[in-house]
Formats: C-alpha cells, sequence, structure tokens
C-alpha cells in the first residue's frame, strides 16, 4: 500500500485526546465566529471522561482508553442575553473517594483501582461507576422540576442536582440491584445496567435494565495472577543490584507471559463449552420516590435471556420496552480480557487469544409492559434479529396497529470497546502516525442507517430499510431529536433525528483492527477500498435524517466540516417560540488542531454551517475535553426537591462488612475516606 499521499490526508485534531480536570462555575464563553442567537434558550448538558484520580487529566500516558475515566458534566447556560456560561463538575459517587484514597493514602494503596480496558477496577474493592456516558431528563411532576440522571454502562444511574451538578442518590439501593457475579464479596458490586434508560413522559415511569451472569470461576484466576503479580515484584524489589534486579524483571515478564498465555485459552475455552451459566436479564422500573420494581426476562421457552455483549441502549413506546444486544463489551468482561493491564506484553498476548469483534447482527427483545405487574416475577418476550450490528438506535413511542418504528445507525466493522495501543501498527506498511493512543480505531466498512417496522406481539419484521452513503455514514454513531412539538407536548413519533459521522482517518487504520474485519460476513466495500478512502480520508459530518409513517429515511440536510475537524455530541434545543418540532438549535463539541469548541447550528439550515463558535480564550481558565459523549438539555434547573436519596452508610455497610472479613482495614477505609463526604 503506497503512502505517498500521506501529505493530503488530514490528521485527528491532538486537542480531541487532551482533557483536563478543572471544575468551572459560570466561566463566560466567548463568541469566535458568528452571532449568538437572541432565542437561545435552556441548558445543555455533556458528559465525558477526563482521566481519573491518578492521571489528572487526558491522555493516559501508558495509552489507556480515553473513555475510561472519571466522567465530567459540563453545562451550558443559555438563561443569561447575549451570553452562554459554563459550569463543569465531576460526578463523584462514593466510589470516586475509595478511589481517590487508594491512590494517596499509603495503607491503602494495596486496594488501588487499574483501568482494564473501558473498565476501572479493584479485585479487594470492586468496579468503578465512572458516571461518564449519557443523561436521562425525567419530569415525574408537571408541576416539580425536571430531575436528572448520569449514567454508565456498569454502575446504577445517579440522580444529580440540575443547579450544582453534585451526584445526590443512586437508583436502587445494593441490595435492589444483582451483581454479574455471583458470590463476588466487594463493596462496589459489578452491576451491569443501561447507559441509556428510558423515561415515558405519559406515565411518568423510568425504565432500565439489570443483567449478567455468573463469572465467578474467572476471578479466581484473576485474583491468582495479581498474587504471582505481587510475589516477582517483591523478588524483583528485594535485589537491588541494578544487573540481577533487571534479569529477575526479564525472567518474570516472561513467566506472567507463559501464565498469560494459559489463562488467555482457559478463558477461551470456558466461553466455548456447553457449561450451565447463570444469566439473567431484568427489567426495572422506578416511579421517582419509591422502591425500584423488576421482572426477569424468560424467552418462550422459559429459558432466561442470555446478553452475549451489552445493553447500551433500552427504548420505551407506549405498550412495549425495547432491548438491544449492543455491539460492545463492558464490566467484568474487560477485566477478564486484560487482568494485568500494567504488563504491555501480556495485553498484546490476551488481545490476540481473546478480543473478537462484536457480533454482525443485533438481538432484540421486545417486553410487553401490559406484562409488568406487581404480582408477576417473570415476563416472556420476543426475540428479534436485525441483519447488523449497532449500539444507539431510537424508537416512536406510538405502536400503530401493534408495530413499533426502530431506528438504528448501523456500526458496521466498528468496535467501539476496542482502542488503539502503544504497540500497535498501523494498517500501512512503513506509515507511523502521530500518537493517538486511547483513541478508538477507525471504522474498516462503512455504516448504514436502518429504519425497522417491528409487530410487537409476534417480532415479526414487517418492513425494513436500510440506507447507506459513502460520504455520511462513516463512524455514525451520536444523534440528537426534538422530542416536543410547538406545545411543548412530547413527540410520540419521530420524524427527523440528526445524527453526527465521524468521518474516516488514516491515522486510526490499525493492523489489528483491519485484520479482526477481514472476513467481515456484512462487507459493503472491499477492504482495500476501504483502506485507499481511509488513506487520503473522509470529513465528518453533521446531517438530519427525515423518516415518516409513510416515508423511507432519506439524508435530506448535512453539513461538512472541514478537514481534520471531528464533530461530536450534538444536542436539539428549540427555538424560544418554535413553531415546528425542527425549530431550534444543533450544539455540538468541535475539535481541530489544538483547539476545544461548541458551534450552534440552525437545526433547520446545517447546510449553512454554524451560526455561531464559542470557547474559553483565557489562558487561566482553558477549555480542553476530550471526546465527548451524549448530551441533555432541559428548559430550566434548580435545587433538587425529590425525597428520594438512599443514605451512603445504610446502603453500604453489609458490602463493606462482607468485604472486611478478608480485608479488615475497608471498614476503617469507608469510615475515613467515603463516608464524610455524604
Amino acid at each position: 500500500m503506497s503512502t505517498s499521499n500521506f501529505q493530503y490526508s488530514p490528521q485527528v485534531p491532538p486537542s480531541i485526546r487532551n482533557a483536563n480536570q478543572y471544575e468551572y462555575n459560570q466561566l463566560p464563553l466567548q463568541v469566535l465566529e458568528g452571532t449568538l442567537p437572541t432565542d437561545v434558550q435552556g441548558h445543555v448538558f455533556m458528559v465525558t471522561s477526563i482521566g481519573t484520580v491518578n492521571s489528572g487529566g487526558l491522555p493516559y500516558p501508558d495509552g489507556d482508553s480515553l473513555l475510561c475515566g472519571d466522567g465530567m458534566i459540563y453545562r451550558l447556560d443559555f438563561d443569561t442575553e447575549n451570553q452562554v456560561k459554563l459550569t463543569t463538575r465531576i460526578a463523584k459517587p462514593p466510589d470516586y473517594y475509595a478511589d481517590k484514597a487508594t491512590d494517596s493514602v499509603a495503607q491503602y494503596k494495596k486496594y488501588r483501582f487499574r483501568n482494564h480496558g473501558l473498565t476501572r477496577f479493584s479485585l479487594p474493592l470492586g468496579i468503578r461507576n465512572q458516571l461518564n456516558t449519557a443523561f436521562l431528563p425525567m419530569q415525574f411532576s408537571e408541576d416539580a422540576p425536571a430531575r436528572l440522571l448520569v449514567t454508565y454502562d456498569a454502575g446504577r444511574p445517579y440522580e444529580i442536582d440540575t443547579e450544582s451538578l453534585d451526584v445526590v442518590t443512586p437508583v436502587g439501593s445494593n441490595q435492589e440491584w444483582q451483581s454479574e457475579v455471583k458470590g463476588y464479596n466487594a463493596p462496589f458490586q459489578p452491576f451491569l445496567s443501561t447507559a441509556h434508560p428510558g423515561f415515558d413522559p405519559f406515565t411518568k415511569e423510568m425504565f432500565t435494565v439489570n443483567y449478567g451472569r455468573s463469572l465467578f470461576n474467572f476471578l479466581d484466576s484473576i485474583a491468582f495472577l495479581h498474587v504471582i503479580d505481587q510475589w516477582l515484584q517483591n523478588i524483583c524489589n528485594f535485589w537491588r543490584p541494578k544487573l540481577l534486579k533487571g534479569t529477575l524483571n526479564a525472567v518474570s515478564q516472561s513467566l506472567l507471559s507463559i501464565l498469560g498465555y494459559l489463562y488467555g485459552y482457559y478463558v477461551k475455552l470456558f466461553k466455548k463449552l456447553p457449561i450451565e451459566i447463570t444469566d439473567f436479564v431484568s427489567v426495572m422500573c422506578w416511579d421517582g420516590e419509591t422502591s425500584v420494581k423488576q421482572w426477569q426476562l424468560v424467552l418462550p421457552d422459559n429459558s432466561p435471556v442470555k446478553i452475549e455483549q451489552t445493553i447500551h441502549q433500552i427504548g420505551v413506546t407506549k405498550d412495549y420496552v425495547v432491548i438491544m444486544d449492543t455491539a460492545f463489551t463492558m464490566g467484568i468482561e474487560q477485566v477478564l480480557n486484560n487482568p494485568l493491564p500494567h504488563y504491555k506484553r501480556l495485553e498484546n498476548i490476551l488481545r490476540n487469544i481473546l478480543e473478537e469483534p462484536p457480533l454482525p447482527y443485533s438481538a432484540v427483545y421486545i417486553v410487553p409492559r401490559h406484562q409488568l405487574q406487581p404480582n408477576t416475577k417473570t415476563v416472556t418476550v420476543k426475540k428479534v434479529i436485525l441483519p447488523l450490528e449497532a449500539a444507539h438506535f431510537l424508537v416512536d413511542y406510538d405502536n400503530p396497529e401493534g408495530n413499533i418504528t426502530l431506528n438504528a445507525a448501523h456500526i458496521s466493522g466498528m468496535d467501539v470497546s476496542e482502542w488503539v495501543r502503544q504497540y500497535d501498527v498501523s494498517a500501512y506498511p512503513q506509515y507511523k502516525p502521530e500518537n493517538l493512543c486511547g483513541m478508538v480505531p477507525g471504522q474498516v466498512d462503512l455504516g448504514r442507517m436502518g429504519r425497522y417496522l417491528i409487530h410487537g406481539e409476534t417480532g415479526a419484521i414487517q418492513f425494513q430499510k436500510i440506507i447507506h452513503d459513502d460520504k455520511y455514514t462513516w463512524g455514525t454513531d451520536l444523534y440528537t431529536y426534538p422530542d416536543q412539538d410547538s406545545q411543548g407536548q412530547p413527540l410520540k413519533h419521530l420524524d427527523d433525528i440528526y445524527w453526527c459521522s465521524f468521518g474516516l482517518w488514516k491515522d486510526l487504520m490499525t493492523k489489528f483492527v483491519v485484520d479482526q474485519y477481514k472476513n467481515y460476513k456484512n462487507r459493503l466495500i472491499p477492504l482495500e477500498k476501504v483502506l485507499e478512502m481511509a488513506s487520503s480520508g473522509v470529513p465528518a459530518y453533521l446531517f438530519r435524517l427525515h423518516a415518516s409513517s409513510t416515508e423511507s429515511p432519506a439524508i435530506v440536510d448535512s453539513y461538512e466540516l472541514p478537514p481534520g475537524y471531528v464533530l461530536l455530541s450534538p444536542q436539539f434545543m428549540p427555538y424560544r417560540g418554535a413553531e415546528k418540532s425542527t425549530d431550534g438549535y444543533i450544539v455540538c463539541t468541535v475539535w481541530h488542531g489544538q483547539e476545544n469548541e461548541y458551534w450552534i447550528f440552525d437545526a433547520n439550515h446545517l447546510s449553512k454551517g454554524p451560526v455561531c463558535k464559542l470557547s474559553s480564550l483565557q489562558p487561566q481558565q482553558p477549555l480542553h475535553f476530550a471526546m465527548t459523549l451524549h448530551t441533555a438539555w432541559l428548559p430550566t434547573i434548580g435545587k433538587r426537591q425529590a425525597n428520594y436519596n438512599l443514605d451512603v452508610r445504610q446502603d453500604y455497610q453489609e458490602l463493606v462488612a462482607k468485604a472486611a472479613k478478608k480485608h479488615p482495614k475497608i471498614e476503617q477505609l469507608f469510615e475515613d475516606y467515603v463516608y464524610p463526604h455524604f
């Protein structure tokens, strides 16, 4: 593959990997270009990872995934005339303070957390709930202010105070949730949920999921590797002569590599054996005030629903809850595949043995809401297979003639749980790109946009239309849409969805990810052609996908980003005095060169480009955010008034007591460094 045309290939902006951990209060943003519209209103929330308590920001020195780290909540306030102000807060649930203490207090460092792919984990303490992915606005009462959840795939959703941005309470106690791993005694249990729970604005109910399977045998193996690792480190540290110490280090690395091979093939074999494993998926429902209600899902043959990957998103319609097995992995699965992340040689060995691309299709489970009754414990679901993989989808609220309308972004040939490693090499021989460690690798086939009509009772796909465009649909994953009409009432069907596409970048084409997808069954564009297109680059886009009950989906408006620009995290906010649902603005994050900016588009005229660009020009208060994820908009904010608030000590004391039987200092850790913050 020739690299002679590299000079024409745009580079990924370095600023997309950089994040600081500054918490700002009402920081004024400056208009860089254009004019701030006079009819903007409300408050836009964004969230993303900003590194960990010991990293000081992003990127990580050792190249860990940028999607792993504490969540930073950004709120843009448009409630002051001719001015936008920014407030930021790190999401700090109890495990945040435990992480901070085990990093800085000597007697607790043996309990410290480490990054394992997209997950941060400590064998004695459990898994971090990083709250870095998405939001869910909830309006439980017309008379009360809106409430807001911040979410993460591997943890309970937390409600935040929309004014202070502080985390307030999880939804559901530790006792109401079921761990992914049975018999694992740690204070911070591995709860698998969804980053996109749903809210019914008509019945005033929030829906989410809790799922998992028994993986305790694997954790025993990880514990054994940790013991061997510590033993070898102690031996190496005992010998002070540099020559002997270096030799012992080399021997220990080789021994861990051999053990890694054995561990990797053990895990791979175990996953493929027809062993009875305790899988479970529960739908949970919450009214904002009382305890969580839940029902276990079963198939028509009464066997439990088995999730192969993750439930990154669910959808709520008038008659159904729609659950999708989405195309990446989270939770303990990430720990199993990378048990000792500080050994990059071992990490590389295990990646080659264990990593597989996401499933090339999407399993969808349809839950009839009329079966979610107080006197029932299980609900029978219908399973539907969509022909392509996806991470995000949206459903219409209405179910005309019993049909569910589902819109999906199919991320064909893309693995969002993978990241560029320090030891990765380019798919282009002799080419060495800039350091992009931590980024999601490039997509190696063209993405597609699917629209499906599924009969809720039978699960039959009545209609499907899948479109693609080699300009627009590379890396299409994040979205926004108008969710209310001109009178402020919730929309019951989605005619217009705004999507952003990441584009195609030569620098993100690693040999590993290209090899993973060499035999991709849904391939649309030959791999050689994809590499050719990536070599010269395909720009990022913001586009509007229009469809209705009588129309097929079509891209009707778009904006092409300049070469070397990336746009993410679109959020729709209605005009003041809007007359139709698309009357509003789209706020996005944009990176180019070393710059981080917010751009505002007129939602009716994307092709005209941004009407306003914003950033901070104050050297003492720089604006540095890495790959931002999902967003929310609220018309007003205010101090939280709801009574629901779980007591942290009561929530954790039973789990802490169990963990302290093996690690006695954990009780004092909580007394001194966790409980005082709540």
